[in-house]
């Protein structure tokens, strides 16, 4: 009949050897929850997209030449410009409670007063029906007014009111210091330069736009 050998640890001995097992059977309970945190964590980042405009557009383009590029930031630069300027015109006009379109209109007559109604349409690149909507509502506001033309009574002719001499005086200044503060890093000769530019650029849209419209490629 076989004995069972007594165990040589002492009790104490016994009661160590537990309490060092004891972390790592507490390490593994808790790794599942550690774990279990992980997704939590992940689903609160928020991915934060920069600001893309387009002149960083250009930047993951295919490789050009040189000139193409300068052309494509020209194009983009010119709209900009143009958007950048309405926009702050705009706001120009704003505390006179006065639209830029109904300005345009004031601005070309106090030049060519008595222009036809079709002729300030063609000049203001806008339809017809358009621009005589925004003269209905300036001549029922009693700054201009319109009269049929002498050799075709169909047509008619468009006169500023001497209710808007004085505005036109005022709205004149406005506009000579809004284009000097965004025109101030431009010296005569440059601006010289940028309107005979823009003006070649100009019509070279005109011919385009003929082409365009007579179906030549």
């Amino acid at each position: 009949m076989s004995t069972k050998k007594p165990s040589s640890k002492t009790p104490a001995a016994r009661k160590n050897a537990a309490q060092a097992a004891a972390p790592s059977r507490k390490v593994k309970s808790e790794a599942p929850k550690a774990a279990a945190k992980k997704p939590a964590a992940k689903s609160r980042a928020v991915a934060v997209e920069p600001e893309v405009t387009p002149i960083a557009l250009m930047d993951g383009m295919p490789a050009t030449d040189d000139v193409s590029r300068q052309a494509i930031r020209l194009s983009f630069l010119v709209h900009d410009v143009s958007r950048m300027r309405r926009a702050a015109y705009d706001q120009l006009m704003k505390p006179f409670n006065f639209t830029r379109a109904r300005w345009w209109i004031l601005a070309h007559l106090s030049r060519h007063d008595g222009m036809m109604q079709s002729q300030l349409a063609d000049v203001l690149e806008v339809g017809k029906a358009s621009l005589g909507s925004v003269v209905e509502q300036l001549e029922a506001d009693g700054w201009v007014e319109r009269r049929s033309d002498p050799t075709d009574k169909r047509a008619k002719r468009v006169y500023l009111t001497r209710a808007a001499q004085p505005f036109i005086k005022k709205m004149t200044l406005e506009e000579d210091e809004f284009n000097n503060r965004i025109l101030v890093n431009l010296n005569s000769a440059d601006r010289a330069n940028l309107v005979r530019m823009l003006s070649l650029i100009k019509e070279s849209l005109q011919q385009f736009a003929k082409l365009s419209d007579a179906g030549v490629d």
